[in-house]
């Protein structure tokens, strides 16, 4: 690799006051609120691959706050309180999604999230659950009605093979990749400087700052550093414990008269799908195989996709064939108690990760806590 001109050590490789590693979501909300607080700051974001490629762009592109059978099980493992804080961050991260970028520009589709239960423990209650939810969740939604009994509906969204069925008519669909285009651009146009292409291995804080160590011959300095990497978290920081969770998806051929259309979640959040035109997108399957889908590897596996393709074939009621055409995997960061992560590491390292499979709405949220941390006043 050939050594920089003086112009490119001023400008692209210049000292920073923010370097933030992770070109991804919870990286570029950090970059926006920290120039939106303090315009005067120096950012660089640094991103080893030409795109983001842990699951900003290779998620199923769900503005949700998570289903009625998730939030229950969080609430368990939590409490309430810690439960309805998510939620919270999660439901204000997607409001201000909607007041950064159009649903034009994130292909916004408004069509509500339905959860499908079959053979649930709590199948008598469920009525009851929907009510007990819904009041906790008010003073953060606003509405008596953020889950509603549909079981009625199952037939006419083409599902089979489910006992009954929820309507949250709050959360959406969203195009993950004009998501991140449409908030790098947000970014480059407040002075961000993005350079990809750079894998960070390490740094060393001296006297004067960082100074990362990465595969480049230039050296690259801050004041401080943020690390968003999220579910490869554990090649930089791993005394933070940060699991990573592959999350495969599949795409089917079209699907002549599909009925089915919106975005559904199945046992917990571990199934997930939505409708592309007339082609269903579905992930998960996780929890089928946790211990080989503990992994950073994106190459993804045929146990997993034929267990998807089986759920497909079994629940979704169509005569034709179900043929998929796409495949893909993304990486997510999971904590051991299922709350987001955003702390210092040292006096001028903060990790901001680990959304637990839920960064489209909890980053926007979470890179204001950053930025409250490196900005004073």
């Amino acid at each position: 690799m050939s050594l920089p001109s003086l112009w490119e050590q001023e400008t692209y490789y210049a000292h920073s006051d923010v370097i933030i590693i992770g070109g991804g979501l919870m990286g570029l909300w950090t970059a926006i609120e920290l120039l939106q607080k303090a315009p005067s700051l120096s950012v660089t974001i640094v991103e080893r691959h030409s795109s983001p490629l842990g699951a900003s762009t290779r998620n199923a592109g769900f503005a949700c706050f998570g289903s009625l059978t998730e939030l229950l099980a969080d609430e368990a493992k939590m409490g309430t309180d810690a439960m309805l804080r998510i939620v919270e961050m999660r439901y204000k991260g997607i409001q201000k999604i909607k007041t950064y970028l159009s649903g034009n520009t994130i292909a916004l589709d408004p069509c509500g999230g339905y959860e499908p239960l079959k053979n649930y423990a709590g199948a008598d209650l469920l009525d009851s659950q929907i009510h007990y939810l819904n009041g906790l969740l008010k003073p953060i939604t606003g509405t008596d009605h953020s889950f509603l009994n549909a079981t009625d509906q199952l037939a006419a969204i083409g599902l089979k093979d489910f006992d009954q069925l929820i309507f949250n008519p709050l959360e959406a669909g969203i195009h993950s990749g004009k998501l991140v285009n449409g908030l790098t651009r947000i970014a480059l146009q407040k002075g961000v400087r993005i350079l990809n292409g750079i894998n960070v291995s390490g740094w060393v804080e001296t006297g004067n700052g960082i100074e990362l160590n990465t595969n480049h011959p230039v050296s690259l300095r801050s004041n401080q550093l943020v690390v968003c990497t999220n579910g490869f978290t554990g090649a930089l920081l791993p005394q933070l414990n940060i699991e990573p969770a592959r999350g495969q998806i599949i795409l089917t051929a079209p699907i002549a008269g599909l009925k089915t259309k919106g975005t559904f979640h199945f046992d917990e959040g571990f199934y997930y799908w939505r409708n592309i035109g007339n082609q269903i997108l579905l992930g998960g399957a996780r929890n089928s195989d946790f211990n080989n889908e503990r992994t950073t590897g994106l190459e993804g596996s045929d146990f997993i996709r034929d267990i998807l393709l089986r759920f497909l074939q079994q629940h979704l009621d169509t005569d034709q064939p179900i043929e998929i055409v796409q495949h893909w995997s993304g990486i997510m960061g999971f904590t051991p108690n299922k709350l987001p992560l955003c702390q210092p590491v040292s006096a001028n390292v903060i990790a901001a990760i680990a959304c637990n499979g839920m960064g489209v709405a909890l980053t926007p949220v979470i890179a204001e806590t950053v930025t409250k941390m490196l900005v004073s006043g």
